[in-house]
């Protein structure tokens, strides 16, 4: 989770928030939060896309956004990951390779390996396989199986968006980019509000 508060130092903030009044300056700090965690947002699916064999849309799809609102401390709002299920991983499925060239599918017949399932997690490193996977549940669950029998079976399932959003090398980047806009941010809103753009 990535919070963003009053908290944080913003000294040309806290200096144009001194001189437009009560109302008016939590009316652009509002709608300045909203901008930047909305940017953040994107900024996160950006990063986690570019690291894992995901697209930008289905990492926002598990991305939250909390808009501003009052706490005893001020004005909040956050950014949070979401599991798309029960529990804190996501099914194998999302990372099975999409498609296989013929090129590929023949060198695969040839050493036997055309029916394995290959992923592929991080955008770095390659195709692994895990002997006896299958895709069941109407092509949304890759399973395999407990035992030598037909049954019982088990989903594979691995990281989630959650655990990518709060990896230590995206998370402080993203939170970063955040704040670099903040004030930026601020300072289109504050003028807006003082103009009356906003009502």
């Amino acid at each position: 989770m990535i919070t963003l508060d009053i908290r944080d130092n913003f000294p040309e903030v806290k200096r144009q928030l001194s001189e437009m009044g009560d109302s008016l300056g939590n009316k652009a700090m509002a709608r300045a939060l909203n901008a930047t965690i909305t940017q953040g947002r994107t900024e996160m699916a950006r990063r986690i896309s570019r690291e894992y064999m995901l697209t930008s849309a289905q990492v926002k799809d598990r991305l939250e956004v909390t808009r501003a609102k009052s706490n005893n401390l001020g004005l909040e709002a956050v950014l949070s990951a979401s599991n798309k299920g029960k529990g804190r991983s996501m099914n194998l499925i999302a990372f099975v390779e999409k498609k296989v060239t013929l090129a590929e599918a023949k060198r695969r017949a040839k050493k036997g390996t055309l029916k394995q399932i290959q992923f592929q997690i991080k955008r770095k490193g390659g195709l692994k396989i895990i002997p006896g996977a299958f895709i069941g549940n109407h092509g949304r669950t890759v399973f395999i199986r407990v035992g030598k029998g037909r049954l019982p079976i088990k989903a594979l399932s691995t990281i989630d968006v959650p655990q990518m959003f709060n990896a230590k090398r995206i998370n402080e980047v993203v939170r970063q980019v955040m704040l670099d806009k903040f004030e930026v941010n601020f300072d289109r809103e504050a003028r807006a509000v003082l103009l009356g753009y906003v009502k």
